[in-house]
């Protein structure tokens, strides 16, 4: 058995969606609640937190808006749907079972990365799916800037701090 099956088996958690009612959809409104995932843009533009009362069992649209940010801060399939990565996600406060990126590297994922520290207000040139010198740069920046060890490599702790840059903009 690999690691990522043992820590899968050991949550052992329904697949909830919209409609889904009950404790575990309290536990995951707490989670998403303590993520901060639960945001509305209020009547002046600025932005809307609520407490405890979005803590109810009913998995209604507002939980599903509050997924979806929640799995696009992991980098996961923004379905709106709480399977097993995202729950991971959900205990572990990181992205979950990513693959390391480095310099050569290419695809949605990189895109992802390269998106996030543009948005981080890091310089990686083009948007455009390739791991280049620009990019390299732009990481070892980020792993300098958060104390982690500057390899220019994406991997589980960077992958972290990247999910830490926020993409709400209220």
């Amino acid at each position: 058995m690999t690691s990522t099956f043992n820590t899968a088996a050991q949550l052992q958690k329904p697949v909830l969606k919209e409609g889904s009612k009950g404790d575990a959809v309290k536990e995951l409104q707490g989670l998403l609640l303590k993520y901060g995932a639960y945001v509305t843009i209020g009547s002046s533009g600025a932005c809307v937190f609520p407490g405890e009362e979005v803590i109810d069992g009913n998995f209604g649209p507002k939980t599903t808006a509050a997924v979806k940010l929640f799995q696009a801060r992991m980098f996961l399939v923004q379905d709106g749907i709480v399977g097993d990565r995202t729950w991971r996600s959900l205990f572990k406060g990181a992205p979950v079972d990513m693959p390391s990126l480095k310099k050569g590297s290419k695809g949605d994922l990189v895109k992802a990365v390269q998106q996030r520290l543009s948005i981080g207000g890091y310089e990686v040139g083009a948007v455009d799916g390739d791991f280049g010198n620009r990019l390299e740069k732009a990481v070892r920046q980020l792993q300098k800037n958060t104390g982690l060890p500057v390899d220019g490599v994406v991997g589980d702790r960077t992958w972290f701090e990247l999910s830490k840059i926020s993409t709400i903009f209220c």
